[in-house]
């Protein structure tokens, strides 16, 4: 929904606990200290060995080295195919310098690492494509891997047909021609399947259905705003975060399908303040950021990389647990997920310290994953910059910061860890997914753990092979099937969703699955009615009508939410009826306000739009598109700036009915050209506005075009055409690090007093 009710951004997931060969002591026990180790730590870097030995975790949890360099180097994304075998994505040219030298020169890579004699290392390396520019997503889908890279929205599928290791067949997917001008922090970094067989991106408004061969999209109701990774829980709740204005977890309430939605209490603020065990002085804000007793970060600035825990070889406690790396603090934090009538919370699960901190400057976490052996992995870039050249320009903070320790220095290098614990054993069944039969598959779905029932239902889904649909009926209406044991709830929900999938759900198995006595089971239910809500069938609709008063407020929350996305008199009746009936859950309330507010608003804009020339609509147009995917991550998608729980600070100022930003153009024409910095009319805010001259002068006009004259924003005022933007620039000087508020003033004055000397006396 749209932003006028946008707040800070919680993350959550319900918690299934599945059972584990032992049980251990909650890891939440205040059973160990953070010590910090140095408040102004050296820069040099240090071997993998001695890189463990900085690490501090809960007592009974160790790391592992699973690949380090020279077998890998600056890893930023990991993903296993059915047959266990590693893609890593390596972006080999980023940052080598303050200056982003060379950054974009085709000469990064994914490899494709296999343990081939089952110790937990790799020992077997190829390079599986080769001479690309900083690769930002993979994902196998059978035999095939799914890339994006940056600056291109194209998405294609590699294979390697002759089983040499390597790609020898390269398809396009999804075609999309329009070039990514965003700054790489900023364009989409992950893409999952998720549990109801759609294939999400962090950012932006498509999601994807695989087909053929081919990405089928569908758009999304609102942009999503997600930055640098991403996850789900057993149910399919996704969680995404920004890192920008430093959210470690938003749109986690439900479904992008029906709209962004978050919370200003989606966590507690304790979840946002980091307690790293090193100095971190390479924060991009400066001092400010620090803590002045022992120089360590006392804000997420770069949150990223996060998961769900949804393994089986760690303790119990760990599962349904949220898990998100702070790269310039050195930590993985750990929220405990909690639902409460429906709505998702998280709290931090330790007071005063994290689950894992190093003490190694170079040490980078930005993703982590629950692996097919049931333990936690964790990709370390081991880089000395991990903020990218917009915010090291000469002059700036970081950039100084860099050159005086050197930083530049530190790249090339890359670990890989897995976390083990004292009580567990990895599971050293490797998987074989890719060769094994469809029947086979069907015996996964009600694995402990969750790897292994994700990518059971991926292949069963893609190989649509019609002879098992019987069994999974069996299994998603509760029977043993081909199980060795009555199926767990977890079991009927990825059985329901694979029949989903493979287009053989049918209305006996639904009906029967509205009754399950598990509530999770039943909202899946509820989700995967809607494809026949879609064609009208109105004997569905009584059916879901019976479950109006059903005791749990997951399953009514997303009968709203089904009913109202296929609009027909009675589906209308009903939801009103549940809104009535419900006065006081906050989510399905909320909700229900933000749909209503985003589809007054899109009409508005329609109308609004409309009454423009075909020049000045298309750039509003197009600006709307560059401000949803970018702009509104800090200036919130309503304009008016995005509340950090625990912070009474905004990332950046409001914009609606900015007196500035319906002024003069040549004064935000500069503002964006450079940048701007400090307080804001006398208000300070946590965020930098970095110079966006890099664009071209269209990008420019119409981001501010949609800025100044958008009915979503609450303004109205004049265009800016490209031709304005190109006088501008050529007389504006380039300032680096931005420009002040009394800077943008000067600059006006003197435009001013030129005006008043050149008129007639």
């Amino acid at each position: 929904m749209k932003i006028s009710l946008f707040f800070i951004y919680f993350l959550s997931l319900t918690v299934l606990a599945v059972s584990c060969n032992k049980t251990a002591k909650s890891v939440t026990e205040k059973n160990f200290t953070r010590v910090v180790l140095d408040t102004n730590p050296s820069i040099e870097p240090l071997s993998p060995e001695a890189s463990i030995k900085k690490i501090q975790l809960p007592p009974g949890y160790h790391v592992e080295l699973v690949v380090s360099e020279p077998m890998v180097q600056e890893p930023v994304a990991i993903a296993w195919d059915g047959n266990g075998r590693m893609y890593v994505a390596e972006m080999n040219t980023y940052m080598k310098d303050a200056n982003a030298t060379g950054e974009y020169e085709p000469t990064s890579r994914i490899k494709r690492l296999e343990d081939t004699d089952g110790d937990g290392k790799m020992d077997k390396s190829t390079i599986f494509i080769d001479s690309l520019i900083l690769p930002r997503t993979i994902l196998p889908i059978g035999d095939q891997l799914l890339v994006t890279v940056t600056n291109v929205q194209h998405i294609w599928s590699y294979r390697d047909t002759n089983g040499d290791g390597k790609a020898d067949e390269k398809k396009i997917v999804f075609q999309n021609d329009v070039i990514d001008s965003r700054n790489l922090e900023h364009q989409n970094g992950g893409m999952i399947w998720n549990l109801d067989n759609w294939i999400y991106p962090t950012r932006d408004n498509l999601r994807y259905k695989y087909k053929n061969g081919k990405l089928i999209a569908d758009t999304l109701v609102d942009n999503m705003i997600g930055q640098w990774g991403m996850t789900t829980d057993n149910y399919g709740r996704l969680f995404y975060s920004e890192a920008g204005p430093g959210l470690p977890a938003v749109q986690i309430q439900q479904n992008p399908k029906y709209g962004a939605l978050n919370f200003a209490d989606q966590y507690t603020a304790e979840f946002t303040q980091p307690w790293p065990i090193i100095g971190n002085v390479d924060a991009q804000g400066g001092r400010e950021d620090l803590r002045a007793e022992d120089n360590t970060l006392k804000k997420y600035t770069s949150g990223c990389g996060q998961s769900i825990f949804r393994g089986d070889r760690l303790p119990a406690d760990m599962q349904g647990d949220y898990f998100i790396p702070e790269p310039v603090g050195r930590i993985i934090k750990r929220g405990k997920v909690i639902n409460r009538d429906g709505k998702i919370l998280i709290e931090d699960a330790y007071k005063q310290k994290d689950w894992l901190a190093s003490a190694d400057m170079n040490f980078r976490p930005i993703n982590t994953y629950t692996g097919p052996d049931g333990c936690f992995y964790i990709v370390d870039m081991y880089h000395g910059i991990i903020q990218e050249s917009e915010w090291t320009k000469p002059g700036s903070y970081l950039g100084k910061v860099i050159q005086q320790k050197g930083l530049y220095k530190n790249r090339g290098m890359g670990r890989i860890y897995r976390v083990v614990h004292d009580d567990f054993k990895p599971d050293d069944k490797k998987p074989n997914m890719l060769n094994e039969s469809s029947s086979q598959l069907v015996t996964y779905l009600d694995h402990p753990n969750g790897w292994w029932r994700d990518n059971a239902q991926l292949l069963l889904v893609i190989r649509n092979d019609q002879n098992v649909v019987t069994a999974l009926k069996q299994i998603a209406t509760g029977e043993k099937a081909s199980l060795t044991k009555a199926p767990s709830p977890l079991a009927r929900i990825h059985a329901l969703w694979t029949l989903e999938g493979m287009d053989a759900i049918d209305k006996p198995t639904l009906f029967k699955a509205f009754t399950d006595k598990n509530a999770e089971v039943r909202k899946a239910a509820v989700w995967i009615s809607e494809g026949f809500l879609k064609k009208n069938d109105s004997e569905v609709t009584e059916k879901l009508a019976t479950l109006m008063n059903d005791p749990s407020s997951d399953v009514r929350i997303q009968l709203a939410l089904t009913l109202r996305s296929h609009k027909t008199p009675r589906t209308s009746e009903l939801v009103k009826t549940l809104l009535v009936n419900n006065p006081n859950n906050e989510l399905m309330q909320f909700s229900f306000t933000t749909f209503t507010e985003s589809q007054k608003m899109l009409a508005a804009e329609r109308e609004r739009t409309r009454n423009l020339s075909p020049a000045d609509r298309a750039l509003v147009t197009h600006g709307a598109t560059i401000f949803k995917q970018l702009c509104a991550t800090c200036h919130g998608p309503d304009g008016k700036g995005v509340k950090v729980a625990g912070n009474s600070q905004m990332p950046a100022p409001p914009l609606v009915g900015s007196p500035r930003v319906r002024g003069d153009k040549t004064l935000v024409i500069q503002l964006l050209l450079n940048g701007m910095k400090g307080p804001i009319d006398g208000k300070t805010y946590t965020d930098l506005m970095p110079a966006m001259g890099s664009n071209d002068d269209k990008w420019i006009a119409s981001v501010l075009s949609y800025i100044r004259n958008s009915s979503e924003l609450g303004n109205k005022a004049s265009v800016v055409t490209s031709k304005e933007v190109a006088e501008v620039r050529a007389n504006t000087p380039v300032m680096p690090g931005g420009m002040t508020q009394q800077e943008l003033e000067i600059f006006k004055l003197g435009r001013a007093e030129r005006t008043n000397w050149n008129k007639p006396r």
